[in-house]
């Protein structure tokens, strides 16, 4: 059977017509806190003591608003005999809010979880150029990141726990039999 001519025009007055009716509800913001969903986008916190200065985050970034600088230094050998070998240290690594598109892209190549979203919002300011926030800043937000949700129960156990747990339990028993044996 074919629509009746004007039938959807009606049903969008309707709508329109019973949302007007209703009454209308304003959060007081400042006062009032907003409920924000779980894996709300706020701004990026840094872990600095993952942080390898890989630079796959600045390399990927679509704006480029992330300013890293490091220098090497040398590391002592860790048995004698062994060579030194060198390593990044984190100079700076900043990031320029008024850029960011919060795409998410430099917390996804992260290849060892040193970027998070923080749920945090509020960090409005009168000046652009103070939007450039540095690790010191990133790493207070850092701890407002929310825990990661439980993992389901029914699911299967990762392999990587099986064979940890699995290895733990060997020399547990090792550890058990080689004590039962020195008390003999």
């Amino acid at each position: 059977m074919a629509p009746i001519p004007g039938s959807g025009l009606a049903k969008g007055l309707a709508v329109t017509l019973r949302t007007m009716t209703r009454k209308t509800v304003t959060e007081q913001y400042p006062e009032a806190l907003p409920q924000l969903p779980p894996r709300t986008r706020g701004v990026i916190g840094l872990f600095e003591e993952n942080c390898t200065v890989c630079m796959l985050c600045a390399r990927e970034c679509p704006d480029w608003c992330i300013y890293i600088d490091s220098h090497k230094e040398t590391v002592p050998p860790a048995a004698p005999g062994g060579r030194e070998r060198s390593r990044n240290v984190l100079d700076r690594f900043a990031i320029d809010f008024s850029l960011c598109m919060y795409c998410g892209i430099c917390i996804e190549v992260c290849p060892f979880d040193a970027l998070f979203w923080s749920p945090e919002f509020e960090y409005a300011e009168t000046d652009i150029r103070e939007l450039t926030h540095e690790r010191d800043k990133l790493r207070e937000w850092m701890w407002t990141v929310p825990a990661p949700p439980a993992l389901d129960p029914g699911a299967e156990e990762p392999k990587e726990i099986a064979a940890a747990r699995k290895t733990a339990e060997k020399l547990a028993a090792q550890r058990a039999a080689e004590q039962g044996e020195e008390q003999s």
